[in-house]
């Protein structure tokens, strides 16, 4: 190469826009997964709906993590999951409890399913305007994954008994509502966010991990109903015992103050 050459080559190249291929992959999986539980709750096919959900989540754990774990978070991403997220736990959730049961109330039934998708969306929003500054350990106001994880798991318990949601829908109204009020409400929910999955762990944690596998594919409608629910009354727990604890500091310090 001639020094001519050499200076009439650009001193830098711009780097090409792009995204990362491997998370969005996962994110894109996981929004299939959520448009098909519609699809599936519109056909009738609440099972497959149900369980449809369910993969949507485990892709969405799937997808941060990698992005955290090989360093390729980006804006784009951030986006793209939580667009992602409102599809398949906010509006999917909604719309096959609608299908499945909701149905049967007329416009308070749509009038619960919307209510639940717009605390999804304000759920969101609140996360990622907050994300920078909130404690990682705590999601403040309970998980859109976890509201969807209690929705699909009553759906997929109650067909697994042959239960019909018109049966409960004055049941599910409430529910619905619940779950509502948990992802706007201020509660503390543990975000096990703080594991270390690259570090070392005693080896009896991978034991406690396949029995954990085993309990649930004994009967996983049941098993993941049930779990799901006491993680979204944890929060209301949590927020209980913190306010006594506060009450009873407060106490202890004005009697040796006095």
């Amino acid at each position: 190469m001639t020094a001519e050459s050499m200076e009439q080559k650009p001193e830098g190249r711009k780097r090409r826009r792009g995204i990362y291929l491997l998370p969005n992959l996962f994110t894109t999986a996981g929004l299939f997964a959520g448009f098909y539980a519609i699809v599936a709750s519109m056909g009738g096919r609440f099972n497959e709906a149900a369980i449809a959900i369910f993969i949507a989540m485990v892709m969405d754990s799937i997808d941060g993590r990698l992005a955290r774990l090989t360093n390729t978070q980006s804006d784009f991403g951030s986006e793209f999951d939580s667009l992602a997220d409102m599809i398949s736990f906010g509006l999917a959730p909604a719309l096959v409890l609608y299908e499945w049961s909701l149905s049967a109330l007329g416009k308070f039934g749509w009038l619960a399913a919307f209510i639940y998708t717009a605390a999804t969306a304000l759920r969101l929003a609140r996360f990622n305007t907050q994300v920078s500054v909130a404690d990682k350990r705590y999601f403040q106001g309970l998980a859109s994954p976890a509201a969807a994880g209690v929705a699909a798991g009553l759906v997929w318990m109650c067909e697994d008994y042959g239960i019909r949601g018109g049966q409960l829908s004055i049941v599910v109204f409430l529910m619905t509502l619940m779950l509502a009020a948990l992802m706007v409400s201020n509660m503390r929910f543990r975000s096990f966010k703080d594991l270390d999955l690259k570090g070392k762990v005693p080896f009896v944690t991978i034991l406690v991990l396949v029995m954990v596998y085993a309990v649930i594919s004994i009967n996983p409608p049941h098993i993941l109903f049930i779990l799901f629910l006491l993680y979204a009354l944890s929060g209301p727990v949590m927020t209980v015992v913190y306010r006594r604890r506060r009450r009873g500091q407060r106490s202890h310090d004005r009697s040796e103050g006095s």
